[in-house]
């Protein structure tokens, strides 16, 4: 309840906008809930991340997963939906937008903090494609895994042609990658 009054107002006014004393009357608890159980701003920020990291990547693995053995449409669909999804998700966007014009401390949250973004995404690339390549040499699906997702983040920053034909020829490299792996 506190972390999505928090994502609200983040979405409506950027991150910098966002004040413990206006989380909590939105959340409907007292100022003092919000710090005892977040510490303190960036506390707060540090928590709506990781819900919003855990929430893409759990959506990335039923992706992954909706293709069973076929690495390339699996792939697909996940590049897809990650693309699609950051172009079109009102926080990814209110932050973006905040943080050209300025300070927004939710930014390094999202984008310079890899054990919460590279290490999670990268942890259900490798996890699937172990699962559908069993013989691949685990250090080439891991370096596979964690250069696509490089690829992906690289391609939100700053999309270079539409998401279809970006997904469709990071689709064929990862597959590329991940066949390589294997003997």
């Amino acid at each position: 309840m506190i972390i999505d009054a928090a994502r609200a107002q983040s979405v409506a006014s950027g991150w910098d906008g966002v004040r413990m004393g206006g989380v909590a009357t939105a959340a409907g608890v007292s100022r003092q809930a919000v710090y005892n159980e977040f510490g303190s701003n960036a506390g707060l920020a540090e928590a709506l991340a990781r819900r919003e990291v855990d929430r893409f990547v759990a959506e990335v693995r039923t992706a992954l997963h909706a293709y069973g053995a076929d690495v390339r449409a699996g792939a697909y669909a996940a590049i897809r939906h990650t693309l699609a999804e950051a172009a079109e998700n009102p926080l990814i966007k209110s932050i973006l937008t905040s943080a050209r014009g300025g300070s927004d401390e939710l930014l390094p949250y999202l984008t310079t903090r890899s054990e919460l973004v590279l290490t999670e995404a990268s942890g259900a690339l490798l996890e699937w494609s172990r699962a559908h390549l069993p013989a691949a040499d685990p250090a080439r699906l891991a370096f596979a895994a964690d250069t696509i997702v490089r690829l992906v983040v690289s391609h939100i920053v700053l999309p270079q042609a539409p998401v279809d034909d970006t997904a469709s020829a990071l689709a064929d490299l990862a597959l590329h990658l991940f066949l390589a792996a294997s003997p």
